[in-house]
């Protein structure tokens, strides 16, 4: 195994160390338990650096992360790479923008998956995500039609879908957004499930979340 000529190798090292760093921040949010999602991130236009299968999040370093094609071969490290790599390998090919990749199963938005509900705009940080975090159908874990059914239930238009009876794939422009989105992801579907506890929840119109989607993208220090 080998690492082709045209990856720049400082960001490679530095991928690999925020991938497993991420494992532990998932974790210590609440994301999931146990060694249960995964974290990727794109590096140049045909490769991606993913968390090991089956690894417990304390134990990984930075060497640990394996490199992957779009084709989910590994083409460097030690360890075999998530096995769902082919659905993170698949969103990479159909989104451009996308530069990282945090899957995870967080309670309240599985919740959600589990009853096959989208989770609606009842609250404004839903549009981290879109107009509401869509339902991706059931698909076996791991395989390329799970892949498949997520890449397409995003589209061009959401950073987020929930993954039906299984959890949520949450993406943004680099890993640290993608994470950022999934913590958003089940900030509001919390609040979700506790308005519908409550009673019928406020949702807010398509014309304010394409406000706030526009607000969001140079929201703080990133424009």
């Amino acid at each position: 195994m080998t690492i082709p000529d045209s990856i720049d190798t400082d960001e490679l090292t530095t991928k690999r160390q925020t991938i497993a760093d991420t494992g532990r921040d998932m974790l210590d949010q609440g994301l999931t338990k146990g060694t249960g999602g995964n974290v990727s991130g794109r590096v140049g236009d045909e490769y991606a650096v993913i968390s090991p299968s089956g690894m417990a999040y304390e134990e990984i370093g930075g060497a640990d992360v394996p490199l992957v094609d779009f084709e989910a071969e590994t083409l460097d490290g030690e360890f075999e790479p998530s096995a769902e790599t082919p659905m993170h390998t698949m969103v990479y090919r159909q989104r451009d923008d996308v530069g990282g990749i945090v899957h995870n199963h967080s309670p309240y938005a599985s919740t959600f998956a589990s009853l096959g509900e989208p989770i609606g705009p009842s609250h404004y940080l839903i549009a981290f995500a879109g107009d509401q975090v869509p339902v991706a159908p059931y698909e076996t874990y791991g395989t390329p039609e799970l892949g498949k059914i997520a890449a397409d239930t995003l589209g061009d238009e959401y950073n987020a879908c929930l993954l039906e009876n299984h959890g949520v794939l949450a993406v943004g422009d680099d890993i640290g957004s993608a994470f950022e989105t999934a913590l958003m992801v089940e900030y509001c579907a919390r609040i979700h499930y506790q308005a519908l506890s409550i009673g019928e929840p406020n949702l807010l119109p398509d014309d304010e979340i394409e406000r706030l989607t526009e607000s969001f993208a140079g929201y703080g220090q990133q424009h």
